[in-house]
């Protein structure tokens, strides 16, 4: 403890040396909330029925031990997870988690199927976001859903839609944390289509029926959320970003970012900026993808570190909702909520860490060879003394202490579950 503390008043020193208080840094990621998503500890699966089969393009790929099969097995992770990541958070949540002993199909959800969940999360003092389930369902029929040509369907689902909105408004009543209530839906074609034009219109006439009832947005917010494309849904996707970009800006939602759900070459975070200019706020999805949207386990990678920037620096942070959205069967599967969570939290402090009005000066003066070399000479700075300390101020492990915890927990509560 007290190298750790040493090691913090140095950097501490070294960081007033460029005017940046250390200690207001930490303050301030104190206020910075992660959802994480509970889809990593069971592989996308959920409770909605026994089996939990998976369809409609969305796939955990391995066989790693030790997977919850229940809401109480799940929860119990969770609760394992969040003892290893400093601060208090929020639990992102689907529609097929519900914990109820009824037989419910997704258009008869109601909050009380997610009750345990709320005095879960009261207890355990974290907030909860949400999200409609518009895939892993014998609805989804043809690839689709709120554009499928059939009215049935569509019916089917825009019910669904209503139901999630009423859950997530009385889970943020209920919390008394605003509810962000994430909308997706993986409709598609295969191959080429000869009328882009019509599901689109479909579907946002469909999404306009959802939303028509006003909520009371101190509890809840919707976002939607875009894609380029999924597995059968190649050629084609109707909620494509300019799709919900338009829909999100003239319906007054929030804009959905997920960073795996673009081109290959492009990048979430040089979107951002533009998207704070017009829209009436943000949800992230922080994910990685390898090659196409493969939802790898976050990493301190290049991209994760300019989101955090651009956040950072355009006091973004107000506006904007930060999940993540990853999922990872070959590796222990609380090991990837810690490593995920607190390197976006590591990548929103190291943001924190930059002498940013000095550097916009230095930009706005024209003087870009003093801007290169405080960027660069910043690579170099002890954030990680920084963080270790902030690890230690909130009672959780320091550095890779926290994998042994893990490997324990797996030991003696994984590897017993069948």
């Amino acid at each position: 403890m007290t190298d750790i503390k040493n090691r913090y008043e140095e950097a501490k020193k070294r960081y007033a040396e460029i005017g940046v208080d250390t200690d207001e840094v930490l303050q301030k990621l104190d206020d910075v909330k992660i959802s994480m998503h509970c889809w990593q500890g069971d592989d996308v699966k959920g409770f909605l029925t026994p089996q939990g089969e998976l369809t409609g393009g969305i796939m955990s790929t391995g066989s790693y031990p030790g997977a919850a099969h229940s809401p109480e097995e799940l929860r119990q992770d969770l609760e394992k997870a969040y003892s290893l990541i400093p601060g208090k958070h929020k639990l992102n949540l689907h529609a097929i988690y519900l914990d109820t002993d009824e037989k419910v199909d997704l258009n008869q959800i109601e909050p009380k199927h997610f009750t345990k969940w709320v005095q879960w999360a009261k207890v355990q003092g974290v907030g909860l976001d949400f999200n409609p389930t518009y895939f892993s369902h014998p609805m989804m029929k043809d690839g689709m859903t709120l554009s499928h040509p059939d009215k049935k369907v569509r019916d089917y689902w825009i019910e669904h839609g209503k139901r999630s909105r009423k859950v997530a408004e009385y889970m943020g009543r209920e919390i008394g944390q605003t509810c962000i209530n994430n909308f997706w839906m993986p409709d598609g074609m295969k191959d080429n289509p000869i009328d882009r034009y019509t599901p689109r219109k479909r579907m946002m006439e469909a999404l306009d029926e959802i939303f028509e009832e006003k909520l009371n947005e101190e509890y809840t917010k919707e976002a939607v959320e875009s894609k380029l494309f999924g597995l059968g849904a190649e050629a084609y996707t109707v909620g494509s970003h300019e799709f919900y970009m338009g829909y999100g800006l003239t319906r007054n939602k929030l804009i959905c970012l997920d960073a795996g759900h673009f081109h290959p070459t492009e990048v979430i975070s040089n979107k951002l900026s533009s998207i704070a200019l017009f829209s009436k706020g943000i949800m992230l999805h922080v994910s990685r993808p390898v090659r196409w949207d493969s939802d790898h386990v976050v990493i301190m990678d290049d991209e994760l570190q300019e989101i955090a920037k651009e956040l950072v620096r355009n006091n973004l942070l107000s506006k904007t909702n930060i999940g993540l959205d990853f999922f990872d069967a070959t590796i222990n599967r609380i090991a990837a909520w810690v490593i995920g969570t607190r390197n976006t939290q590591k990548a929103i402090l190291k943001a924190m860490l930059e002498p940013i009005e000095d550097l916009k000066a230095m930009e706005l003066e024209f003087d870009f060879t003093k801007r290169m070399a405080y960027t660069e000479e910043l690579k170099d700075f002890p954030y990680a003394d920084v963080w270790n300390y902030y690890c230690e101020q909130k009672g959780v492990p320091v550095g890779l202490d926290w994998l042994e915890e893990v490997r324990n927990y797996e030991n003696n509560v994984l590897a017993i579950r069948k």
